[in-house]
């Protein structure tokens, strides 16, 4: 089992920036790829950004390439996402995710989620 705590989130103007953590515990993050999503109001939870469990790889959606950055400190069992630039349609619950299939665009290979922080964009 391993279990995710998201946290980071709140409010913010169009422009600025937010750093997301997730901490992992339970068995050897390292193992895991890992990957950020988000669900606004009304829509699907939707991919924003993914990494490989060495950190070596990442992969972004379209729409935040550029603004948002995934890391990972496997010494702190961590993973991050760096916002800059956000704008009003970044608002959303943002979710980390787990997952043991070193698959990171589709929602239904994640193992395991974490709970959600809630990111405001104001204009």
């Amino acid at each position: 089992q391993v279990q995710l705590v998201e946290s980071g989130g709140g409010l913010v103007q169009a422009g600025g920036s937010l750093r997301l953590s997730c901490a992992a515990s339970g068995r050897t993050f390292s193992y895991y790829a890992m990957g950020w999503f988000r669900q606004a109001p009304g829509k699907e939870r939707e991919f924003v950004a993914g990494i490989s469990g060495s950190g070596g790889s990442t992969y972004y959606a379209d729409s935040v390439k550029g603004r948002f950055t995934i890391s990972r400190d496997n010494a702190k069992n961590t993973v991050y996402l760096q916002m800059n630039s956000l704008k009003p349609e970044d608002t959303a619950v943002y979710y980390c995710a787990a997952n043991s299939r070193n698959s990171y665009w589709r929602e239904a290979t994640y193992d395991y989620w974490g709970q959600g922080t809630q990111v405001t964009v104001s204009s």
